[in-house]
């Protein structure tokens, strides 16, 4: 039986820190200036859409980023390159950011919920703020577990 204290000691994962810190500084500087947002919030933004998408590489879930968290995710999604590479590190796979166009799809608070769950389970720290929208898109399309075969033309 695992205690409370034993939990406790169970170091988190920040999403920050899977990138150099340099990369992350850029991301976030971008972030700010792109959303008009300070930069604390913005740091805070960008370590949870990396904590999302570290999460993304581990789940075979449908996961989705909030609202804010999203915004991250497109700021990282600009630096192609680096983007390329990161998906490739962490996940062995090109992590494909899916709009929807309906919030049923994506299924609102409830996916939220289901994703903050699987990123606390991933042994991600969730920044609880930063999760109180969902957003309107999901990291799974072509290659999740219940998606048909990927398709190399796409």
């Amino acid at each position: 039986m695992t205690t409370a204290e034993q939990l406790e000691a169970i170091p988190a994962i920040t999403g920050r820190s899977l990138v150099d810190p340099k990369l992350f500084e850029r991301l976030s500087a971008r972030v700010a200036i792109e959303n008009g947002t300070d930069r604390a919030t913005a740091e805070r933004i960008m370590d949870q859409a990396l904590a999302f998408l570290g999460t993304c590489a581990v789940s075979t879930a449908t996961l989705a980023p909030s609202e804010t968290v999203d915004l991250g995710w497109h700021t990282f999604l600009f630096h192609t390159r680096e983007y390329a590479e990161f998906c490739d590190r962490i996940a062995g796979r090109f992590i494909h950011h899916v709009p929807t166009d309906d919030e049923s799809e994506s299924e609102g608070a409830a996916s939220v919920w289901h994703t903050t769950a699987t990123m606390v389970a991933a042994g991600y720290v969730v920044d609880a703020p930063m999760w109180e929208r969902s957003g309107n898109c999901s990291q799974c399309h072509n290659g999740c577990h219940n998606d048909p075969p990927p398709d190399p033309k796409k």
